[in-house]
């Protein structure tokens, strides 16, 4: 079975991936893309991660047969066009839920306490000639009110954390959780109650700019806004605005309206953002995770099981 994975895998993932047990793999860094269009005519299955797989790359691959998200979301992959050919796609929900729960936390501190800032300040020699002004935006997360934006596994895994430092936990959902820790709200009254926003829902055509610019006027002047999840559930622009105004405090980004992110938008211009370019998920532990699943849905492929995870 032909697999090809288009990822710039690192000497030590290239080393796990070697490992894998009776592939036929062949890595192509997502920027080479004339290596990944002649890769794909005998290609089978594809490994995918972030680099959009649009109908045009799967009518170029005539052998197709399996197309396996490294991860969980599957907005970048034209699912029509794999329907059209009765290619079978498949995620992997929960591999990496550990790494995105820790970034997520971590983003919250680090808008908080202005990590990013303190950061270049202090490289800069001014890490000790702070304005006393700055004295009065540096805020602990224990004993805030933290809305979490679905409940997913990230969630599940976050919350007893947040509830260990102390914090108070609002959810919305489609439905309340009897297993959720923390307290069922609508939308608008979560927004309306927290001090910190987390959003942990995939973007779908009813959640794409769900956090727009009347939803960011529902939050708390001074709340801080963290997305893990996708950069299309926030409208950008208004987010830049509300963060220059002062109506929120700051935000901590891993994902963005457009990615790879122009470094010239006006919001990395801002000192109350603490930003990461889409990794929250990348650490080793996902990678060993996600690509054992992967290939044990290589092998029921070939030998015609069930697919693990199938979503379409």
């Amino acid at each position: 079975m032909r697999v090809l994975l288009h990822y710039a895998a690192g000497p030590g993932l290239a080393a796990r991936l070697g490992a894998l047990p009776d592939l036929s793999l062949t890595v192509v860094p997502e920027a080479d893309e004339r290596a990944f269009h002649a890769a794909l005519p005998t290609a089978e299955v594809i490994w995918h991660v972030l680099r959009p797989l649009a109908a045009a790359d799967i009518a170029a691959a005539p052998r197709l047969r399996l197309i396996q998200k490294i991860g969980v979301g599957v907005n970048t992959i034209d699912l029509d066009a794999a329907r059209a050919r009765g290619i079978a796609v498949c995620n992997l929900p929960g591999t990496n839920s550990r790494a995105v729960a820790e970034l997520t936390l971590l983003l919250m501190l680090g808008a908080l306490r202005r990590v990013a800032h303190m950061d270049a300040e202090t490289r800069a020699g001014r890490g000790w000639a702070q304005p006393p002004a700055l004295q009065d935006g540096l805020f602990e997360l224990g004993g805030r009110t933290v809305g979490l934006v679905g409940y997913g596994a990230v969630p599940a895994l976050l919350a007893p954390v947040l509830a260990a430092m102390g914090c108070r936990l609002l959810y919305t959902a489609r439905a309340p959780k009897p297993e959720a820790e923390g307290h069922f709200r609508s939308l608008d009254a979560l927004l309306a109650e927290s001090d910190v926003v987390s959003l942990h829902i995939p973007e779908t055509p009813e959640t794409r700019s769900l956090i727009d610019g009347r939803a960011i006027a529902r939050m708390k002047r001074g709340a801080v806004l963290v997305n893990t999840a996708r950069g299309g559930l926030v409208e950008q622009g208004a987010l830049t605005a509300a963060l220059r105004s002062g109506h929120l405090a700051a935000a901590g980004l891993d994902v963005f309206a457009q990615e790879p992110a122009d470094p010239r938008d006006p919001l990395f211009a801002l000192p109350n953002v603490v930003v990461t370019p889409h990794i929250a998920w990348l650490t080793t532990g996902t990678f060993d995770r996600s690509f054992a699943i992967a290939a044990e849905n290589v092998r029921r492929l070939s030998a015609g099981e069930p697919l693990l995870h199938r979503v379409a």
